[in-house]
């Protein structure tokens, strides 16, 4: 693992506050102006800013992912990309529990104070999505997402010269609360942005099935990707434009693809785990050498 990888895992993987954000922004200009790259921050909804390397006017392709990150949850985030029915499933139990809690407390109050029990249960799931949201910090982020900040730097600094007209990069604030640093970017450049392929890296360090899920839009990408995202040795791909449905930033765009590392069950379930919990710490160096790699053939090849 290089130098620059180790500081931003040691020093840089709480990214939740504003003073926690600018410090990592601040940690960027040198290395953006030591690889040769502008930085513009650019304000948006919400007080996000996002951070833009390069210049998106001339680029074919832009390479982004977002550098928020989430609050700690006590069980984690499960994504299953092509499966949407087990995804919606996980997703309605967590709801039940919220309101099996909810209905506890009121069930609590109503022994204290009958008519404020209604109140203290709702009270309750209000206070429950607002710590999912804006809760304390979970510290272990390495793979939602420092891995993906991490594969858009090493990727800046790895593109060759002659190429990186055709690539900008960006990274996105407020993923983690719905995609807000995003859909500022693409309100604040719609006509640009119309026709512009956006690559995005979210949770890219902890799994060896490679999922590129591609926006119906986009598919005429798809065939240059097999190309540059090949299948091989330990790593298998997975580029796909239908059945498939991956919840970031790519979501924003008309042409968007979200980039996941997934894990295999033995009857072939792909999903994602560990996300959101104490127990995010996997970081695969290889998965972001196959990603920078790939993406430098795709850039030269588009």
């Amino acid at each position: 693992m290089n130098e620059f990888t180790k500081r931003i895992l040691k020093d840089y993987q709480v990214r939740k506050t504003r003073k926690q954000k600018d410090d990592f922004l601040r940690f960027l200009v040198p290395f953006a102006k030591e690889n040769g790259y502008d930085m513009k921050i650019e304000k948006g909804s919400l007080g996000s800013k996002n951070a833009v390397f390069g210049n998106i006017e001339t680029a074919k392709v832009i390479y982004t992912a977002h550098y928020d990150t989430c609050a700690w949850m006590p069980i984690p985030n499960f994504i299953t990309p092509m499966n949407i029915a087990v995804y919606l499933l996980y997703q309605l139990v967590l709801t039940f529990v919220i309101f099996a809690v909810a209905f506890g407390v009121s069930a609590v109050f109503s022994l204290i104070n009958e008519d404020f029990a209604p109140v203290a249960g709702l009270l309750s799931v209000y206070v429950m999505i607002g710590l999912l949201m804006a809760g304390p910090a979970n510290k272990h982020t390495a793979n939602d997402n420092t891995s993906g900040v991490i594969t858009v730097l090493e990727l800046m600094k790895s593109m060759p010269a002659e190429m990186r007209s055709k690539a900008a990069f960006v990274l996105f604030d407020f993923e983690e609360i719905g995609l807000v640093g995003s859909s500022s970017f693409q309100s604040g450049h719609k006509k640009l942005m119309k026709d512009k392929l956006v690559i995005n890296f979210d949770c890219v360090s902890d799994g060896k099935d490679m999922l590129f899920a591609v926006k119906k839009k986009a598919k005429d990408f798809v065939p240059k990707l097999n190309e540059a995202f090949e299948s091989g040795g330990q790593f298998t791909s997975h580029i796909k434009s239908k059945g498939v449905f991956y919840p970031s930033d790519q979501a924003s765009f008309n042409l968007g693809v979200g980039v996941a590392a997934l894990k295999k069950t033995k009857n072939g379930l792909l999903y994602m785990d560990r996300i959101h919990t104490h127990k995010d710490t996997v970081f695969e160096e290889e998965n972001i050498e196959y990603f920078v790699n790939g993406s430098i053939k795709f850039t030269e090849i588009i």
